[in-house]
């Protein structure tokens, strides 16, 4: 590999890769600047192709405006997805929040390059990964504690509502604001660096490789420009399929997943043969009620619909014996089939998630809320049901 000298700053590296010219623009995703340079390089070095660390569903999301009004909830529920809708929605937050204060909304000089492109008649090719596979093999990644790490720091972030300073403000306009985020959470979890950060750098730099054109301009983050070029350098090409798939869970989840039901289902079953089905029937009736109440209450506390409450009740103890539904998804299904989001809701939701009151008011946050207040009165009845049965025994 070889460097070109430019003029056009730090934030340009141009390098030439088995014949193929590779001008690499380091951007900050809410950086008027970034968006002004975008433009000039790709005016000046008249490409063959612009590639942009954007994948489909975010480039739709960018340039049709439309990112949540096309949200299907009821989709994502049936999906199990709603953990990471939560993640999007925390993301997006803090890059708006960021963006609103830098006077440019996220994204803006990826739609520039596309924009300056399509105007030169230079054809496109969208070189990131899929966010929603991204998203998915980073929560698969993480243990239960790294998910309450993780959505802890992100909802931090987004209810702090401390004004940045100017010598901050100036900080980020020379960074890539997510990436920065997803750096520092990176550094306190590894696993998260891996797979937001690194496995994105190989894969867009092999996206880049492949490229047919010798000559092409790459739009990217600053926080991937150096893992970029450290791939290009070493002419690594990833795997794609490799990096796209989802992980499966880790053997012990299945294992205590099934293990925990089937423990209470022997027990009580051990505990009608020797102490006679009246005991039987007294743990039945605490293990509905143990893992009921709780899922109820919880639908209750997040301004469920009164069926909701209800289907929360029913569904807890049913749910807890196994683990291919939980009772969060049941609640927030029924929470969403009756009381669906306005299209105004989809509009405000990401300025919504920092308020805590508009939790509350936000039908589409709500059912984010059933979701997560549901699913954790059940997870505390399920291991409270779970003591007092296996107690019985002896």
């Amino acid at each position: 590999m070889e460097k070109i000298e430019h003029g056009y700053g730090s934030d340009v590296d141009i390098v030439e890769v088995k014949g193929k010219r590779f001008v690499i623009i380091g951007t900050a995703h809410v950086s008027k600047e970034s968006a002004e340079l975008v433009r000039t390089v790709i005016e000046q070095e008249k490409p063959d192709k612009v590639c942009v660390e954007l994948d489909e569903q975010r480039y739709k999301a960018l340039s049709q405006k439309k990112k949540w009004e096309s949200l299907d909830i009821k989709q994502v529920i049936k999906q199990k997805q709603l953990s990471t809708l939560i993640i999007n929605i925390i993301l997006a937050s803090y890059q708006k929040k960021i963006g609103e204060q830098l006077g440019v909304m996220p994204g803006t000089e990826l739609l520039e390059a596309a924009k300056t492109a399509e105007e030169m008649g230079i054809p496109i090719a969208l070189a990131d990964r899929d966010v929603r596979t991204t998203l998915k093999r980073a929560w698969s990644s993480m243990t239960f504690w790294q998910k309450l790490k993780f959505l802890s720091s992100g909802l931090a972030g987004v209810f702090d509502k401390e004004e940045i300073t100017e010598e901050k403000l100036t900080e980020l306009r020379e960074k890539d604001a997510l990436n920065e985020l997803l750096s520092e959470l990176g550094r306190e979890m590894p696993i998260l660096k891996r797979v937001l950060i690194d496995e994105r750098d190989s894969y867009i730099s092999t996206k880049m490789q492949s490229v047919e054109e010798e000559k092409i301009v790459s739009v990217v983050g600053a926080g991937h420009k150096e893992g970029i070029i450290k791939a290009l350098e070493k002419e690594e090409i990833a795997d794609l399929e490799e990096i796209s798939v989802i992980p499966p869970p880790s053997p012990w989840v299945k294992i205590i997943g099934w293990g925990i039901p089937a423990i209470i289902i022997a027990s009580l079953f051990y505990i009608g043969f020797t102490k006679g089905s009246s005991e039987a029937g007294d743990n039945v009736l605490f293990w509905i009620l143990a893992n009921g109440i709780p899922s109820a209450l919880g639908a209750l506390i997040a301004y469920g619909h009164p069926l909701t409450v209800v289907a929360s009740f029913l569904a807890a103890p049913i749910t807890s014996l196994t683990p291919v539904i939980g009772a969060g998804y049941v609640a927030a299904f029924v929470q969403a089939y009756i009381r669906p989001p306005i299209v105004k809701e989809f509009h405000t939701v990401t300025d919504d998630v920092s308020h805590v009151k508009l939790w509350w008011k936000n039908r589409l946050l709500r059912i984010l809320l059933v979701f997560i207040l549901s699913g954790l009165g059940s997870a505390i009845g399920t291991y409270v049901g779970a003591y007092k049965i296996v107690q019985s025994i002896f």
